[in-house]
């Protein structure tokens, strides 16, 4: 990933609300919340918004969600008509050309590709369709219609290696990434960072599930489970995971062990299935859906944003989640360490 000086964020991020309130369902079928049915959705607009989801899709309480989330909120509070695309396990590059083209075609302009894996598909049917404007999530592809919208992972994940370092009894952690690629390499080392900063002797375990071009690390739960039993039984009390979908697996490992874990991107102690939010002891949290309803707005306002925007710790778009308490004891201490990355106190590395 090349690196990029950091563009100013889209103004007003940080108080956006996070909540979404979509409404009624694309046309694909997919349901919103529950504010449509109660008519607090504007009237709807001529602007048709596509997006094309990363392997997983709606539904992985996690990466694509959090994107989803914000498409929602459009639906209603703009009025755009919304729909979705999802991709498939190992499917090739021309598979997801054809998606973004299938939604240009069908008459949807801004298209929002939910993933780094996009990265060539976006540059080459941006190129092709220079008056469509395209945004994509995780990747600095550059072309003329094409917005970036990109995350300091490596903050969030900073604060939830503080977290894990302030609490772990066994001085043994661990980390779960979904592919090896540079943007994982980013929550892994950050993630790192953190622990150290608290504790340099803390012992890190760390295991990816797949290699690219294999994607398949990011909606596979059982490689989650396997992987995460082996940092439990080899003595690690908290295991982070930066997997996407395959972090129910991460969850139900911790649960089978008596441990914890750490969610990524949603606040997943929210999101997980009830039988293991109790593991969840906090979340680094990647604020996709405000990137994607501010990135729509400002197209709402006829003001389409292009090349890179970083959401970063002072504009909230990265952080760690309370939910459940169990954090509550060392947040005094993890916001002293955000307000020193803010401030420039402290570099967090990113590779």
């Amino acid at each position: 990933m090349r690196r990029l000086t950091k563009a100013t964020a889209i103004a007003g991020v940080a108080a956006l609300v996070l909540a979404a309130a979509g409404c009624g369902k694309d046309s694909d079928g997919d349901k919103g919340s529950d504010s449509g049915a109660k008519g607090d959705c504007v009237e709807k607009t001529d602007t048709k918004v596509g997006m094309a989801f990363d392997v997983g899709g709606r539904g992985d309480q996690s990466f694509n969600d959090s994107a989803a989330k914000g498409l929602d909120k459009a639906e209603c509070d703009l009025g755009f008509e919304v729909k979705t695309a999802e991709a498939q396990d190992g499917e090739a590059e021309s598979a997801r050309e054809g998606r973004l083209q299938q939604l240009v075609d069908a008459g949807y302009n801004p298209v929002i590709a939910v993933g780094f894996a996009y990265s060539a598909s976006v540059g080459k049917v941006a190129k092709a369709n220079p008056k469509v404007n395209f945004a994509i999530v995780d990747d600095a592809v550059e072309g003329k219609n094409i917005a970036n919208l990109l995350f300091a992972e490596e903050q969030g994940s900073f604060l939830v290696g503080a977290a894990a370092a302030l609490k772990s009894e066994a001085d043994n952690i661990g980390f779960v990434g979904g592919v090896e690629v540079p943007l994982i390499k980013k929550f892994e080392a950050g993630f790192e960072a953190g622990a150290k900063a608290v504790n340099p002797d803390i012992k890190i375990q760390a295991r990816y599930l797949t290699q690219p071009p294999d994607f398949s690390g990011f909606g596979d739960p059982a490689k989650g489970k396997t992987a995460a039993e082996g940092m439990y039984d080899a003595g690690a009390d908290i295991v982070y995971q930066a997997a996407g979908g395959s972090g129910g697996g991460v969850f139900e490992a911790a649960a089978a062990a008596k441990k914890k874990a750490i969610g990524v991107d949603s606040d997943q102690a929210l999101t997980a299935d009830p039988s293991v939010k109790d593991v969840i002891m906090t979340s680094m949290l990647k604020n996709i859906d405000v990137a994607v309803f501010a990135y729509l707005e400002a197209v709402s306002k006829d003001n389409v944003p292009t090349g890179p925007t970083v959401y970063d710790l002072k504009v909230d778009g990265v952080g760690y989640s309370t939910t459940g308490g169990q954090v509550d004891d060392i947040k005094e201490k993890l916001d002293e360490y955000k307000q020193q990355i803010i401030d420039g106190t402290i570099t967090v590395p990113s590779e």
